[in-house]
């Protein structure tokens, strides 16, 4: 967020007094650290340049982001943006303290950014800290020591947060996720006594509270149940099974039909039989996603009450362990290249959706990783593309959708004209807007997230942003955000934003079309 602070100054100095120095000010609130606050560092750095005869022209701020990578700090990109691209209007950067840059395992990471902002002729200060940062032995040796105490506080933390789950997990508590079909979530107090079920997207609140797993619906239980006998007993496949669950129209827990990959993660977690099993894949310290091997994974085995019997899934796992028993390296890797020839890229799920095909997880643990497997066919993975073709779906829709907002303001009494070149449309020659199909995204979780970036080359004065519904095949509902009250060049929505934002949410567009009406009004003679 970028909020431009020129307006509110304390005005030109009084006589004798020498002119405030313009300087930016960055702040950060991570989310593992909830100490300092983004007010409380505005308010010790505007102490500070008041004391030193600054005047805080922009703000760049960076709530509830980790400072252990750059990655998705959008403010602190936008500063360096503005300082390595001669835009910046200041000559001074204010900072609360030396980890607000970031808690980098390595130092120098926090140590570039300061030194980019100096090779752009910007000095940065640190309010809070004891020492002067006037380039002198003394501050140097003192900065160096806080980015590497910075760094070591994330590493303790990580520490200490891992053992803790792991310490739930074994005594029984579910770690994030969804609950899967035919499994819901229940939150429990202190003392094990049942408080209520979380749906959908809800977390606990309170912090002594903890979440385990129960069995969901009768008619859930039965089906899931009905998997494992289809595929134990009458030796039907993932596919198959999809199949018929799809022609039944069943709907998967998210809400989605049934594929081969969906049928496949039933058929071999172990929550299905009551385990708690936690740490398969790890992200430490947001560095590196990797594959933990089985002995390292944190487990305990009756946590909950089961939906199937062990005898049912460990069936169903020698079954699949079979299949790529049979094959040797080298025919797994030929039809691994063919499916690379098929789709042009690789990923776990097209994998678990191939017929024919071992599993994701067969080939992760024949080759030691899925990235190894994909590096012995010869391919790199990059990013997810499936992105494309929902992209392309919401460029057709966009046409139908601005003729609709033209069709409803002319039926309100006003006037709507088309800008041929940009699609900017001109409202009663008094303001233009520009229409905006936001994609909907959803998390591993099953949480939804917008990803809006406004059109601040065509600077509309009005941005209408149509918000896609899960499957982004028809809108959820409307944004109508002023140029005036934007500060930013993206917005990152979730499906609750607070009054900030959804204050300009609407249902449908009918307020748009009531600004654009048109009211005859007598003249006096």
């Amino acid at each position: 967020m970028v909020i431009d602070w020129s307006q509110t100054g304390t005005g030109k100095p009084k006589a004798g007094e020498r002119e405030r120095t313009r300087a930016a000010a960055y702040v950060r609130m991570s989310t593992e650290h909830q100490k300092y606050s983004t007010d409380n560092q505005m308010a010790v750095i505007q102490r500070y340049a008041d004391h030193r005869k600054y005047e805080v022209v922009r703000t760049y701020t960076d709530s509830g982001k980790s400072g252990l990578r750059l990655v998705g700090r959008n403010a602190l990109q936008a500063l360096l943006q503005d300082v390595e691209s001669g835009r910046a209007d200041y000559t001074a950067i204010l900072v609360y303290d030396v980890s607000r840059w970031g808690r980098f395992q390595d130092p120098d990471e926090a140590a570039a950014i300061e030194l980019r902002c100096k090779h752009a002729g910007i000095v940065v200060h640190y309010c809070a800290e004891q020492f002067e940062n006037d380039g002198s032995m003394g501050s140097s040796i003192v900065k160096t020591v806080k980015r590497a105490m910075a760094g070591e506080y994330s590493r303790e933390l990580s520490v200490k947060v891992f053992a803790g789950q792991a310490n739930l997990i074994r005594l029984g508590y579910r770690q994030g996720g969804a609950p899967g079909f035919g499994l819901r979530r229940v939150l429990v107090d202190q003392a094990g006594n049942r408080k209520a079920e979380l749906a959908q997207g809800e977390h606990k609140s309170i912090a002594t509270d903890r979440v385990v797993l129960v069995p969901g619906p009768n008619n859930e239980v039965a089906l899931i149940q009905q998997i494992y006998r289809w595929f134990v007993e009458d030796g039907h496949g993932e596919r198959q099974i999809a199949d018929i669950l799809n022609d039944r129209a069943v709907l998967t827990d998210l809400g989605r039909p049934w594929t081969r990959g969906a049928v496949h993660q039933v058929l071999i977690n172990e929550k299905y039989v009551g385990n708690n099993v936690w740490g398969r894949t790890s992200f430490k310290l947001k560095q590196v996603h990797k594959r933990n091997p089985p002995e390292a994974w944190i487990r305990f085995d009756g946590a909950f009450e089961p939906v199937v019997a062990v005898e049912a899934f460990t069936a169903a796992q020698a079954i699949i362990e079979a299949r790529a028993l049979r094959m040797t390296d080298e025919t797994m890797l030929a039809k691994l290249e063919e499916v690379l020839r098929q789709k042009g890229m690789l990923t776990g799920l097209i994998i678990d959706e191939m017929d024919d095909l071992p599993s994701s997880s067969s080939y992760a643990i024949r080759f030691g990783s899925l990235l190894r497997a994909y590096a012995l066919v010869g391919f790199v993975p990059d990013r997810d593309y499936r992105y494309l073709e929902i992209n392309r779906r919401l460029r057709h829709l966009h046409p139908d959708i601005l003729n609709d907002v033209v069709r409803g303001i002319e039926a309100a009494g006003g006037r709507a004209v088309q800008d041929a070149s940009t699609d900017l449309l001109h409202i009663n020659n008094e303001f233009k807007a520009s229409i905006v199909i936001v994609r909907c995204i959803e998390t591993g979780a099953g949480a939804l997230r917008w990803k809006l970036r406004l059109d601040t080359a065509l600077n509309p004065d009005l941005t209408i942003a149509v918000r896609m519904r899960r499957s982004n095949d028809a809108p959820l509902d409307y944004y109508l955000l002023p140029r005036l009250d934007m500060h930013e060049a993206v917005l990152r929505l979730c499906e609750f934003n607070g009054m900030s934002l959804d204050c300009y949410r609407f249902d449908n567009l009918f307020r748009l079309f009531d600004m654009a009406a048109r009211k005859q009004i007598l003249e006096a003679a």
